[in-house]
């Protein structure tokens, strides 16, 4: 939740509407669920390689707070990541419901990834490059915050290698088509 005001957008992208929550699958039950939960996990399991992330950016907030899905490593890997790079200490919760702090903060489903951040009155969704959050506080734009979508490889806190280039978006709190805040 912004105090920021939500702008019209020019250029816009869309995001598939497929992603699922580990909870929307858990309370679905049956063994596809399970299946399609062991799939989606899997990204979290192994190391990681945050290197091709480093970066001397150091992020000048006063508050951060990152809202995890219980369970999931990657989430603590990001964190990790995170903390690194911000000039004040990291608050992580772990929510009985995250998806209520999705809806809190207007993150729109499809953008949708594990983890939740508030940071100075902007929320970064997912596993967001510091290079990517930088951006937003150096150019200050009237949107609510930013998103990568899903848990995509290679990406801080997810092992694997980048095998496309990170869509980045912005989230606005207009519910329609996503405007691309920057690719990486």
């Amino acid at each position: 939740m912004s105090d920021r005001s939500s702008s019209s957008s020019s250029g816009s992208g869309s995001v598939s509407d497929s992603t699922w929550s580990r909870r929307a699958l858990l309370t679905a039950g049956g063994a596809s669920a399970s299946v399609a939960l062991s799939m989606s996990l899997a990204g979290c399991l192994g190391g990681t390689d945050d290197s091709q992330w480093e970066t001397d950016d150091s992020l000048a907030v006063a508050s951060a707070t990152q809202y995890s899905a219980p369970n999931c490593n990657c989430c603590e890997q990001y964190a990790s990541y995170l903390d690194d790079h911000l000039e004040t200490d990291l608050d992580v919760t772990v929510p009985d419901d995250i998806a209520a702090v999705k809806r809190e903060y207007g993150v729109p489903v499809q953008l949708g990834s594990c983890h939740t951040l508030e940071l100075d009155g902007y929320v970064v969704e997912g596993h967001v490059p510091v290079e990517a959050v930088a951006t937003l506080f150096d150019e200050e734009p009237s949107i609510d915050g930013i998103a990568l979508p899903e848990m995509p490889a290679g990406s801080p806190g997810m092992p694997g290698e980048q095998s496309d280039p990170f869509t980045i978006y912005a989230i606005d709190g207009d519910g329609g088509e996503y405007e691309v805040f920057t690719v990486l």
